[in-house]
């Protein structure tokens, strides 16, 4: 073990009982999306305390921060923190595991980056449950100048290299003209019709989507009274796709149902972007082998297998801008649904206080190899220059 990631691992021991406290505050004080202040007081306090420069808000996202260290020339490394919530179930996703320990990670290389000799970022990441601050974060150029991001995200096992799918979030309205439903229904066009018609006309599609493909929706809007022909529906969807031009495919042939559903029932509709769009996330291989080897040496002999996952992750759009990780780590508590009242128990347990703290080390050490490894950082470099032309 290189001596400097001992001295590491040295200064987050010490910091282990600060840390375990931040990750069991947010979780006892659980935010949803966009409304993450004590969290963002909390992390920005203590990165603060430390030396880091603190720029919040960012990208006019008020609970969105950027904290950096720096102990001179050589690369930068941004570790990403979610501290977003879920409604009535609270950190039943473990992001307050996800703040705590970038925190740790953050802290444990801030205490020697004049040996590290790089520059450290600490980016605070809301709303990854709803509208995915990531997203705009690597839009707005806020990673434009890191040579590699990570986070790491808590799970039932662990996975190293991770994909994801990209996604559309599409609302879509369709516009007929009220009438009594009884005594004059030929005056009316039934928007609510068309939408049901649509839904139909998605379901007969779904045979015939490319695999990995998916389109999922609920109505939202319906009309008012059953004896008033509606004049107005309104329908989310997600529409994923395992590439963005499998999704663009997908996209039009919605769009085709769609007009087919205007056509039969006479109405009129449009849509448009209700919530970001999401890429496909794509691991960085060669920073993921230094993540495998660096927890393989922490205890952690199954790195588990690649993760193809059917969802979507704001951290997709952070991996096309950046070369980047996304790994889990079990929480070793059983079998466990993300998005529960069980995995919520665990995080807020002795398993969760002993995963933080893992991730921590995990996280500093991959980030000191980014930075003392120069070669290292050309294959993460050269891998992710090959991207644009990767049409998998």
């Amino acid at each position: 073990m290189h001596t400097l990631k001992k001295k590491i691992s040295g200064s987050i021991d010490a910091l282990k009982d600060q840390i375990i406290q931040v990750a069991e505050a947010i979780y006892d004080h659980p935010e949803t999306g966009n409304q993450e202040y004590f969290a963002v007081e909390l992390l920005t306090g203590i990165l603060a305390e430390k030396g880091f420069r603190i720029t919040r808000p960012l990208c006019n996202l008020p609970t969105a921060f950027r904290a950096e260290i720096s102990g001179g020339p050589g690369p930068r490394v941004a570790l990403l923190a979610e501290y977003d919530a879920l409604p009535e179930l609270g950190h039943a996703c473990g992001h307050n595991l996800i703040a705590a320990a970038s925190l740790g990670a953050a802290l444990g290389l801030a205490a020697w980056i004049k040996e590290l000799g790089g520059t450290v970022v600490v980016l605070g990441t809301p709303a990854e449950e709803t509208r995915g601050a990531k997203v705009l974060l690597a839009r707005e150029g806020a990673l434009e100048d890191m040579d590699a991001a990570m986070m790491f995200h808590p799970g039932d096992t662990n996975a190293t290299e991770v994909s994801s799918l990209a996604l559309e979030a599409l609302e879509f309205v369709f516009e007929g003209r009220p009438a009594h439903a009884a005594s004059s229904p030929e005056e009316g066009v039934n928007a609510l019709e068309a939408m049901i018609q649509l839904f139909n006309n998605i379901n007969s599609l779904r045979p015939y989507l490319k695999g990995g493909a998916s389109v999922h929706g609920i109505i939202v809007e319906g009309g008012t009274s059953p004896n008033i022909i509606p004049d107005r529906a309104v329908a989310r969807f997600y529409l994923r796709a395992r590439t963005r031009e499998d999704l663009s495919k997908v996209v039009q042939r919605v769009e085709d149902c769609a007009t087919a559903a205007a056509l039969a029932t006479g109405s009129r509709y449009h849509y448009y972007n209700y919530e970001p769009s999401y890429e496909p996330m794509r691991t960085n291989r060669a920073l993921a082998r230094a993540w495998r080897e660096n927890i393989r040496v922490l205890g952690i002999i199954d790195s588990g297998l690649p993760r193809a996952s059917r969802g979507s992750l704001d951290m997709g759009n952070v991996s096309q801008v950046v070369p980047a990780i996304h790994p889990y780590l079990s929480l070793n508590a059983g079998r466990l649904v993300p998005h529960s009242r069980q995995f919520a128990r665990a995080v807020r347990g002795e398993a969760g206080r002993w995963l933080v703290s893992l991730a921590a080390r995990a996280l500093a050490w991959t980030a000191a190899d980014v930075m003392l490894d120069r070669d290292l950082l050309k294959m993460i470099k050269e891998e992710f220059a090959l991207w644009p032309g990767d049409s998998e």
